[in-house]
């Protein structure tokens, strides 16, 4: 039976699970408009984030369930996108030019997190959104190595303010780039909270939809000025399975909770080892440790990622994987993370405080 009512129709989209990113409609974007008569339906959705890689898979998805539900022969979806400006913590006020700030952090040091936050960026703007990552490591900086950009300087034209650099599509500064690579960072707390407010607010950010920010491992000096000092959207821990470094882990995720900094959820990082010679792929650092954060926070598992030796060779090289590998399977994993994050950080209350110009990715089904 054909289905009329647009009510009916509005309320069947906005409760559509959307595929690989389980999370309801309504939750991450809203039904435009729709339509339907006799022998097609219609309808114009708008997502919060950016899913460019996936947006004709959504697009068949929901056509194939809106033409079942109206009862008609064929349904035409249209997908379009936009990112908006998201709460903060506390009264601060935006970042000029940032909608977004996303932490990457972890309990503890090598867990991959600088790894994942590079990674994480590079998928988020192959996905359509304008992206940029802040390092906030400022006793161990390894983003420039990452990028390739070991060695460059920033440009101040106005001898206030610092460009960022660019680095594969990336608006990028780090500590790296002011002082000589192995030049240790010899700093008392409030001289290294003192470098991140530079970093962060004396660089001009170039109208980004997220900024992704790198963070030292631990609960220290960063993390509070942090929370103090920066308008953070949203924070994502990073873990390996391990038992020693979940526990660190769990008291990084309640400190931002503490803080009142929202935590989209976990990743766990090296959860099985892959065979470069064999393919043969085993939990050398146990199993379940991330699964067993998420359920007694009460937040997502955002992802689980492969530990290969291609990762290594390819971040080292300055092309990380999502570049010099697309085709991989960990290159799709670093994708899906980074959607996920996108809209779980979409599902979250727009922040009506700064007003944005939106990219607008279309697809059609």
């Amino acid at each position: 039976m054909t289905v009329s009512s647009e009510t009916d129709v509005n309320n069947f989209l906005n409760s559509i699970e959307l595929a690989a990113i389980g999370l309801p409609l309504h939750e991450v974007g809203r039904v435009i408009s729709s339509s339907v008569n006799d022998s097609e339906a219609r309808a114009i959705i708008e997502i919060g984030f950016p899913a460019a890689s996936i947006h004709e898979a959504l697009c068949a998805d929901i056509s194939d369930k809106l033409r079942k539900h109206c009862g008609v022969k064929s349904a035409v979806v249209e997908i379009k996108t936009k990112i908006s400006a998201h709460a903060v913590q506390g009264s601060l006020k935006p970042v000029p030019g940032i909608k977004n700030i996303i932490a990457i952090a972890s309990g503890k040091g090598g867990v991959g997190k600088s790894t994942v936050a590079v990674n994480v960026a590079l998928a988020l703007a192959a996905e359509g959104a304008s992206v940029g990552i802040l390092d906030a490591d400022i006793y161990g900086p390894s983003q420039p190595h990452m990028l390739g950009l070991t060695g460059e300087r920033p440009v101040s034209d106005d001898g206030k303010t610092m460009l960022p650099l660019k680095g594969h599509g990336l608006q990028v500064m780090s500590i790296g780039f002011l002082v000589n690579p192995d030049q240790p960072m010899v700093w008392r707390g409030p001289m290294v909270t003192s470098a991140l407010n530079q970093l962060m607010h004396q660089t001009r950010w170039e109208a980004l939809d997220y900024l992704i920010v790198d963070m030292p491992p631990g609960t220290g000096d960063i993390q509070l000025t942090l929370s103090q000092k920066v308008p953070v959207s949203g924070a994502v821990i990073v873990t390996t399975p391990q038992n020693i470094a979940t526990l660190d882990a769990r008291k990084g995720l309640a400190m931002f909770r503490k803080v009142s900094i929202s935590v989209l959820g976990v990743v766990e990082n090296m959860s099985t080892h892959v065979c470069s010679s064999c393919g043969h792929e085993e939990a050398i650092f146990g199993q379940g440790g991330g699964q067993q954060i998420v359920d007694d926070f009460d937040v997502p598992l955002l992802g689980q990622l492969p530990l290969t030796a291609h990762i290594r060779e390819q971040t080292d090289s300055g092309v990380p994987t999502v570049l010099s590998d697309p085709t991989s399977s960990a290159a799709s994993a670093y994708r899906a993370l980074a959607i996920r994050i996108a809209a779980a950080q979409a599902a979250k209350k727009a922040d009506y405080r700064s007003k944005f110009g939106s990219i607008v990715v279309e697809g059609k089904q």
